[in-house]
């Protein structure tokens, strides 16, 4: 299986919702959603006066990812991290080194 994760930014805080609906509507028309398929979002700032959001898929939601341009990236760290889309067991799955601190 493929391991890549990938980010793709959605603009200003502001901007960002409606990306963000279309990301979450997309992935629920997935016929197949394993625990390991999910979207999440976080804001970033890097020193900018407004904050970006990006969006991070899975491996899993690479169909997903690519349908919207979104590019490969290193797997995100969990801190920060909100789920858009995808069950809450997704948490556990993608990120077993962090259960212990939830």
């Amino acid at each position: 299986m493929i391991d890549n994760w990938y980010s793709l930014s959605l603009g200003d805080g502001i901007m960002s919702a409606l990306p963000s609906v279309e990301i979450e509507e997309r992935f629920q028309r997935a016929a197949e959603r394993p625990p390991e398929m999910a979207v999440f979002l976080r804001s970033e700032s890097e020193g900018r006066l407004h904050c970006e959001v990006f969006a991070y898929f899975s491996p899993a939601a690479a169909d997903i990812a690519q349908a919207f341009d979104a590019q490969p990236c290193a797997k995100p760290v969990r801190a920060g991290l909100s789920l858009l889309a995808g069950e809450e067991n997704a948490w556990a799955v993608l990120f077993p080194e962090s259960t212990t601190e939830s």
